[in-house]
């Protein structure tokens, strides 16, 4: 099982879409998000989870595009509301277009999304279209929230794991229970699944929230100190809070209330202050700890060692990642 391939294969299928029809100002921002590029995380764990439980991913291929283009739509909608001017490196579409063009065209994409799972016979319809659903409420659950914590000064680091489970986790999740959905396997294997993907997304998201802060802005591909700028109660900061002495609890609360023109200084300031409460060593001991909650699920799966083998690889590959 080799998550080249999968990419490779599903990058194929990506080309083969034609995205660009008339009206064009509608579909190039489409096309063009969708070629930004990024691992291909999401559809790859749907073609990797049919391939598991029925030895073959291909008919899974419209099931994982349905992910990437859902995800890419929330991609567009996030930097919208987050004003951001970077995705992956490259403009992003309401700065390239405007925001109007960025709001419709992530409208078309929600809609896209869910006509790839016509490709299927209607039970497996059914089931898709319900667990997407879904998912794609607790998504916006997520965003909701995540736009609530901005203005709160007394988030929990409890309330932020569960937004954090809603706005990222249940994605990643869902790629993996729709891969076997389609396979048709057990609904045991599909629940366990889904957990295994749901822990590992959580591992996931601590580990963005990580490099957003302490990553390399030239493999990053998002502004470095984005969270800082856009006060963003990440766990770094929830963490810090907790740790602090008062005299730094202060600095950040006053850092945290702030939106500046010129943000150097802050992010310089709150990135002083998590190394010296220690916080990268303990979101690190976070990733791990959702990392081993979500092998631990392995066990109980109804596969070959040599699967469950090939999901650990995958978690430790995306937890290795630097981008």
């Amino acid at each position: 099982m080799d998550i080249l391939h999968y990419q490779k294969e599903f990058l194929s299928y990506l080309e083969s879409k034609k995205w660009i029809q008339e009206p064009k100002n509608l579909y190039e921002p489409i096309d063009y998000i969708l070629q930004l590029g990024g691992k291909r995380i999401r559809p790859v764990l749907t073609l990797m989870a049919a391939d598991i439980f029925s030895n073959t991913y291909k008919s899974a291929l419209p099931a994982a595009l349905a992910v990437e283009v859902f995800h890419n739509f929330t991609l567009v909608h996030d930097d919208i509301m987050d004003d951001a001017p970077l995705r992956r490196g490259k403009a992003t579409v309401h700065e390239k277009w405007d925001i109007n063009t960025g709001i419709l065209s992530g409208d078309a994409m929600l809609i896209l999304a869910y006509q790839y799972f016509e490709n299927y016979e209607p039970i497996v319809f059914q089931k898709l279209a319900k667990l997407f659903s879904k998912t794609a409420l607790e998504v916006c659950d997520g965003q909701q929230l995540d736009v609530d914590f901005e203005t709160r000064n007394d988030v929990t680091i409890e309330e932020y794991i569960n937004m954090i489970r809603l706005k990222t986790s249940v994605l990643v999740a869902a790629a993996l229970k729709m891969g076997a959905i389609v396979a048709e396997t057990t609904e045991e294997n599909a629940n366990l699944i889904y957990d295994f993907g749901l822990n590992l997304g959580l591992a996931f998201q601590l580990q963005d929230d990580y490099l957003d802060t302490f990553g390399d802005p030239d493999t990053f591909g998002k502004q470095v100190g984005g969270d800082i700028i856009e006060n963003k109660k990440t766990y770094l900061y929830l963490k810090a809070l907790e740790v602090s002495e008062e005299s730094e609890k202060q600095k950040l609360a006053y850092f945290y209330k702030q939106k500046l023109k010129d943000n150097s200084t802050k992010i310089i300031e709150v990135t002083r202050i998590f190394e010296l409460c220690e916080i990268p060593d303990l979101v690190k001991d976070q990733i791990s700890l959702y990392t081993n909650k979500a092998f631990d699920t392995l066990s109980k799966m109804n596969i070959s060692e040599e699967n469950k083998e090939s999901l650990q690889s995958f978690g430790l590959w995306l937890m290795n990642r630097s981008v």
